[in-house]
Formats: structure tokens, C-alpha cells, sequence
């Protein structure tokens, strides 16, 4: 069998995506190997989220030049190929500047890769597909799942029509599309068929999902939610990432009625600063943003709020982010990412003339994290002596100790004699730790 080595970068969406391509790949009778010098196709599924994301696939595929022609030198062939959004951006940049580049394409074109392997194979030279194409993607992909675990990611959104300042995604993954619920449910079937009980649905902009739906109408992800649930073998469901403006009456309800969906949401607010955020191009306030957190927590007392931050936007005033800290302790979040500004190449607010300086932005970070770091570490206190539903995931380090998820996403570790990977065992919580929570098994 040939070998085949992908390599993700960035979001959840990426990992989804490098896990189909996979799939694409296995017919034509492609391995997956951990280390890209044992494989005959290399594949960076690259993210262009951060700053310099381009410059670090670069360097990364001058490392795998070298490669290449030491594996040539002995005989082999090695094909090396750029996806994902740096190569949806950079496009025939990328092979203008790296000679060893075989194949370059986009997020929405990756179900087109085994063609474009053929079309390498008989011209020899560089492919490089960017075109948003007409076609459904999803319509060209495996039908069935190979084993993944207990736990998987499902793509059911893609693109973003927001355009916030600071984000490369309209431009990389294109417009909002949703894919159709029977397409969804033809997936999330053959999952459950494949071992999967937990399912998470991903999208930019997630609960913007607008799907055709089983009865000709367009349904909305808390419809898609509902029939998703119906599904045996799906113990868990859960969806990221979410915007603040699609956060619908009915996915409100849906999280204080379904109890397949976790009592865990991802909301990001970027920014507490109204100024800031209008700035951002959010199309929210803060107010806004802590007025929908109430009426979520009166749905779902006990849900748990994670986060996106960004600090040191430009022009962002120390007044500006002290009103960050403000909504950050009045929201109360049990887990968050935080990162600070990095200019997106082509966004508006990469070319303001009012970055803020880097040991600002690095001092106003350090603030927020410790506040997030306490706020997590608060959350995980409050659940001592909680019982929960936890799902076997992976075994520990100690004999007969396993390792599973809470309803909060939380690691939690319990000696587990008697399960497998898969069961759902209630266990009470016993100890806190720095990454994980202890428990013994509920009798």
C-alpha cells in the first residue's frame, strides 16, 4: 500500500477535513502513517487564522523539500501537497515559491483530490485548484466511516457572510452554505455504524445553519438537532461555533428540552468594549451579549460558557479593555480561548495605521488569561462532589484506570474495571487537578 501523511493545522473544521481526505484516500489504497518520511503523499491542511500562518507552512515545506529529495535519492516518490485556507489565499504563490509543491487546493475543493493525484500523475507538474466550485463537496464523499473512535466531528456549515474586520474566513471558506438534514443524518448514521456516540456539529458560523430540511423546508440547527437525537447509538451531541447574532429562541429551548444536547456552549464575544466591537464588525453589544447569556443560563442553569477573545484589536484604549474584564467576570466563563490581534493579509483592520504595541497586547493577554484561568478554575471546584455521565474515551496510565469526557468537556479520570471505551458510567467527582478531574464509579 502507498502511505499517505496529513498534517492539520487550526480549527476543528481542519481535523474534520483531513479525516475526509483520508477517506477519499483509502480506495485508492493509501495508508495514513504518523511520520511524513515514511509517506509517498504529504498533506499540510493549513489554517491562515494566525498571524504569518503562510510564512510557517513555508518553512515547514522547506523541511519537507529536503525530504523529498532524500527519499528521491533513494529511490522514492514522494508527492508533497498544500490545503486548506493558506492555499486557498496564497494559491500559485505557493508553487511559484516552492518548486517541491505538487498539488495545491482549497477547503472547498478537497473532494476533488483524487483527480487532481491523477492529474499530477500524468502531466508532471504542479496542480492547483482554488476555484469555489458549483458542485455540493459533500456529495462527492465517502458515504461510510471508517472506525474514529467514540467521538467525532460532523461539518454541517461552512463559510461566514459576517465579515468581521479581523477575519479571513468570508475569503477563505467563501459564503454561509448549509448542507442539506438528509445528507447530515445519511453521515451522522454511518458514525454511529463506525462506534461513534458523541457527535459535535461544526460550521463557522454553526447556528447559522439553514438546511433543506426532510419536508422540503429550510430547517434551522435546532430542528437539525432534534432529528439528529432521534438517532439510536447517539448518546451526545454538541455544536461549535456559534455567533452571539444567531442564537435563536429555539436553540435556547433546545438545550433546556434535549438532553442529547450538552449542557456546554461556545459562544465568542471577541471583545467587551461597544466601541471595539463595532469596530470588529460584530453587530453586537455587550449588553446584547450578556442579556442572551441570562436567557440561556434561565433555559440551562447549570451550562457551561466557553469563549473567544481577542485583545489589543487597534485602537483598543486600556478603557476599552477594562470593559473586557468587565463582561468577562460578569459572564463567567469555565473555559475560553484568548489570543492577541495578529493582522489577517486582507482583512480591513490589518492595514489601520493604530495597531496597538506587542508588550501591550502581551501585558492586556496575561490580565485576561489569569482571570479566565481562575474563572475555569472556579468551575472545576464546583463540581466536587458532583455525580455525572461520563463517556469512556481512551484507557489511563494505571492498570484498569480509564479516561472520559464530561457533559463539560472536562477530562476525567476514575478507575474503570468492569467498562470499555464507549460506555457512559455515572461516577462522582473527588478531586480537581491542573488538566483533569478524579472520580470514582456511582454505585
Amino acid at each position: 500500500m502507498k502511505k499517505v501523511h496529513i498534517k492539520s493545522y487550526g480549527c476543528q473544521m481542519n481535523v474534520y477535513d483531513s479525516q475526509r481526505m483520508g477517506d477519499l484516500l483509502g480506495p485508492l489504497g493509501y495508508e495514513a502513517v504518523a511520520a511524513p518520511d515514511e509517506a509517498d503523499l504529504i498533506i499540510l491542511n493549513t489554517c491562515h487564522i494566525r498571524e504569518k500562518a503562510a510564512e510557517k507552512v513555508y518553512s515547514e515545506l522547506g523541511k519537507l523539500r529536503q525530504l523529498k529529495q532524500e527519499r528521491a535519492r533513494q529511490g522514492g516518490e514522494t508527492v508533497i501537497a498544500v490545503a486548506g485556507c493558506v492555499a486557498q489565499a496564497e494559491g500559485e504563490e505557493i508553487v511559484r515559491r516552492e518548486k517541491a509543491v505538487d498539488l495545491v487546493f482549497g477547503p472547498q475543493t478537497y473532494h476533488r483530490l483524487p483527480d487532481l493525484l491523477k492529474a499530477h500523475a500524468a502531466s508532471g507538474r504542479a496542480v492547483v485548484e482554488t476555484e469555489f466550485p458549483p458542485e455540493d463537496k459533500f456529495e462527492h464523499l465517502a458515504r461510510t466511516a471508517p472506525k474514529r473512535g467514540v467521538t467525532a466531528f460532523l461539518t454541517v456549515q461552512e463559510g461566514c457572510d459576517k465579515f468581521c474586520s479581523f477575519c479571513v474566513v468570508p475569503y477563505t471558506r467563501g459564503a454561509e452554505f448549509s448542507r442539506s438534514v438528509a445528507q447530515i443524518e445519511a453521515e451522522a448514521r454511518a458514525l454511529v455504524d463506525a462506534g461513534v456516540r458523541e457527535i459535535t456539529l461544526l460550521g463557522q458560523n454553526v447556528n447559522a445553519y439553514h438546511g433543506a430540511g426532510l419536508d422540503g423546508e429550510i430547517w434551522p440547527l435546532a430542528r437539525l438537532i432534534t432529528q439528529l437525537s432521534r438517532i439510536d447509538g447517539i448518546e451526545r451531541l454538541r455544536f461549535t461555533t456559534s455567533h452571539p447574532r444567531d442564537m435563536s429562541d429555539d436553540l435556547i429551548a433546545a438545550h433546556a428540552e434535549n438532553p442529547k444536547l450538552m449542557p456546554y456552549l461556545h459562544l465568542p464575544i471577541q471583545a467587551g468594549s461597544d466601541r471595539v466591537l463595532k469596530e470588529m464588525n460584530r453587530g453586537h453589544r455587550a449588553e446584547d451579549y450578556l442579556k442572551l447569556v441570562t436567557r440561556i443560563r434561565m433555559a440551562r442553569p447549570d451550562i457551561a460558557l466557553s469563549g473567544d477573545f481577542i485583545v489589543g484589536f487597534p485602537g483598543e484604549t486600556e478603557a476599552d479593555f477594562e470593559e473586557t474584564l468587565a463582561v468577562t467576570r460578569e459572564a463567567r466563563y469555565a473555559g475560553a480561548f484568548s489570543f492577541k490581534y495578529s493582522p489577517r493579509p486582507g482583512t480591513p483592520a490589518a492595514d489601520r495605521s493604530d495597531q496597538i504595541a506587542e508588550d501591550v497586547k502581551s501585558d492586556r493577554l496575561a490580565r485576561l488569561q489569569a482571570l479566565l484561568g481562575s474563572q475555569q478554575k472556579e468551575f472545576n471546584q464546583a463540581c466536587l462532589g458532583r455525580d455525572m455521565a461520563i463517556l469512556l474515551e481512551k484507557p489511563g496510565r494505571h492498570p484498569g484506570q480509564m479516561i472520559g469526557r464530561s457533559p463539560y468537556l472536562q477530562s476525567v479520570y476514575f478507575d474503570a474495571r468492569g467498562h470499555a471505551i464507549g460506555d457512559m458510567v455515572n461516577v462522582t467527582i473527588d478531586a480537581v487537578g491542573s488538566n483533569a478531574l478524579s472520580a470514582h464509579i456511582h454505585p
